[in-house]
């Protein structure tokens, strides 16, 4: 199972090293459409498996979605095909807008 990684590392992390870790957003478009965090990847879960040449492996994955539960399955899916450095954010965007950027949309 992947690591969970806090909304809080992940936002020191990007300000401290930008370009080091990739956000790859999980979540349908109609989702991504209310509320994102960027710069990030969109692929929907749905299509990870056929779009997973899309994402880098020279870098750290943090998978998101809304409340953490369909990005730690992606996280999964990719350890077991080969990425090394994979992490699931804890509680998704939701968490993030709370703790870590209000002025990403909240939604149900």
């Amino acid at each position: 199972m992947a690591a969970e990684v806090a909304p809080e590392d992940v936002a020191e992390r990007m300000r401290k090293a930008p370009g080091t870790i990739v956000l790859l957003d999980v979540r349908e478009p109609f989702e991504r459409a209310v509320a994102t965090i960027e710069p990030s990847i969109h692929i929907p879960m749905r299509e990870v498996s056929g779009r997973a040449g899309e994402i880098p492996r020279d870098r750290e994955i943090v998978v998101y979605c809304h409340g953490g539960t369909r990005s730690a399955m992606v996280a999964a899916f990719l350890e077991a095909h080969g990425f090394t450095s994979v992490a699931n954010l804890q509680g998704g965007i939701d968490a993030w807008s709370r703790r870590v950027d209000p002025s990403v949309p909240r939604y149900d």
